[in-house]
């Protein structure tokens, strides 16, 4: 019955959206959307990032001259995060604007619904042609629901010679995955010269996540290089016991050594980059296209002891975000804004900048106004989630958090001695949990207030369709659990 309820609400939710719509004629000036994003990219991996964060810069050798490009020519959002810091949810909250305790995906397990309503579905009603081209992972799954086109794998694939799913035909491909997925994406674009139709695609690059493997041109890229340490390198989480004894009081060194093909991906996946800003500039679609840059979610490269990402720290949540939109002229060009974006915000973005109307469902805000001034009202907090998963190496429990302008609460669900709170004011790393503190027993009481306040507002439980492991619990509302943890 759920499944059968929740297939209705998706049918209900197009045909109202189909019916807001307004088509887009042929000839029309509704701008191209090219939307790049990388997998498990550091918001810190971008070398515009570290030219502006000087001492404090961890990687101050990387070098990522293509997404500088991006910046340079467009707004760059200091603060941009995911509202769930995992690969397929992240996905899935950038094409439904949903949050993922609502979009059918709070796991990597699970394939996308094919009956969602997403920004693709809703631009492709309105006479866009969308293509789907790179990594998609969403489980084994072999369908791109709303894409007119598709080149892409299954799940992670694989950096050498991927075999590529083109139409629903399985094609062999050689070469340096993210180079392939270039190619098709150019391809694509080439081929959209002589359509009157404007045109919107997803590229998923594969790059930088695990295992790590550099193509030949970049294999020996940074050698030598180390790392700058963080202040937080020796603060690992609360749910991270064993970690937490073994590093406590520990010294933290001024350099570090890091994972150099990490960082040699970023860089070729940059090349990657500057191969799709060229052919825009060849195809004469640059004017009148579009690009945004991110990446599914954080990632910690040793940030509280850690080198994954799920958690709701800011070096997992927070993500690289760059705009470049020529249709909106100077005004829009080597801006840096500080106020807070979410994946959430994408779809309906997305469906603003192309004139469409957006279902009441979506949850997040259009940013559209901040390329170019500052709207009299945005978002002031948010609220974080995360789902324990049933996934091997993985103890990190059920998260919610809400994360303001200058602090943070992070609340562990049935573990209130782990609960923490932060005043990023004060304590950018994260490193001094207040939470129990009676001296700030205000600002806890301020965010626990707005944090409940949000999950009714967002509509928070535990979904059925979240993979769980067995050590924590069973799915079910937490209406009545939100002030007991």
């Amino acid at each position: 019955m759920k499944m059968l309820s929740t297939f209705l609400l998706s049918i209900t939710l197009l045909a109202t959206a189909s019916t807001q719509l307004r088509a887009v004629e042929p000839g029309a000036t509704h701008p191209n959307i090219l939307f790049i994003y990388t997998d498990d990219q550091s918001h810190e991996a971008l070398s515009v990032v570290q030219k502006e964060l000087g001492e404090r810069g961890r990687f101050p050798w990387l070098k990522t001259p293509n997404m500088d490009r991006i910046a340079a020519a467009g707004v760059r959002f200091r603060n941009a995060f995911v509202v769930n810091s995992l690969c397929s949810p992240s996905r899935a909250v950038n094409l439904t604007g949903r949050y993922n305790h609502l979009n059918g995906i709070a796991s990597n397990f699970r394939p996308f619904p094919t009956n969602s309503v997403t920004c693709a579905t809703l631009l492709r009603a309105a006479g866009y042609t969308t293509a789907y081209i790179g990594k998609w992972h969403m489980d084994g799954q072999r369908a791109r629901p709303g894409f007119d086109y598709h080149a892409t794998y299954i799940g992670h694939g694989r950096y050498a010679d991927c075999s590529f799913i083109v139409n629903g035909k399985d094609t062999p491909t050689a070469g340096w995955v993210d180079d392939v997925t270039t190619d098709y994406a150019v391809n694509f674009i080439q081929k959209q010269k002589g359509s009157d139709k404007p045109w919107f695609m997803m590229l998923g690059f594969k790059t930088p996540h695990e295992p790590w493997q550099p193509p030949a041109r970049a294999k020996n890229l940074y050698e030598g290089e180390m790392a700058r340490s963080v202040p937080n390198l020796n603060t690992p989480p609360p749910y991270d016991g064993e970690n937490k004894k073994a590093r406590a009081g520990g010294s933290v060194p001024a350099k570090v050594p890091t994972n150099l093909d990490y960082f040699r991906c970023v860089t070729a996946v940059d090349d990657c980059v500057g191969r799709l800003l060229d052919a825009l500039d060849a195809t004469h679609f640059t004017s009148n296209t579009i690009v945004i840059f991110t990446t599914d979610n954080g990632v910690y490269l040793g940030a509280h002891a850690a080198g994954d990402k799920r958690s709701a720290y800011d070096e997992s949540m927070r993500v690289p975000f760059l705009v470049r939109c020529p249709t909106l002229g100077a005004a829009a060009q080597g801006r840096v804004v500080d106020e807070m974006v979410l994946n959430l915000d994408l779809a309906q973005t997305l469906l603003d900048f192309a004139g469409l109307t957006t279902p009441k469902a979506m949850q997040g805000m259009s940013w559209r106004p901040l390329l170019t001034g500052k709207p009299e009202f945005w978002r002031q907090s948010w609220f974080y989630e995360y789902f324990a998963e049933n996934q091997k190496n993985t103890r990190i429990p059920d998260i919610t958090a809400v994360r303001t302008t200058d602090a943070k609460l992070i609340r562990y669900r049935g573990h209130r001695d782990w609960n923490e709170l932060f005043d990023l004011k004060t304590d950018p790393y994260e490193m001094h949990n207040l939470y129990h503190d009676p001296a700030h027993a205000t600002l806890r009481e301020k965010l626990q207030a707005e944090h409940d306040r949000l999950a009714k507002a967002v509509g928070y439980r535990v979904p059925a369709f979240v993979d769980r492991p067995p050590n924590w619990g069973k799915p079910g509302s937490l209406a009545g659990d939100l002030n007991h943890p």
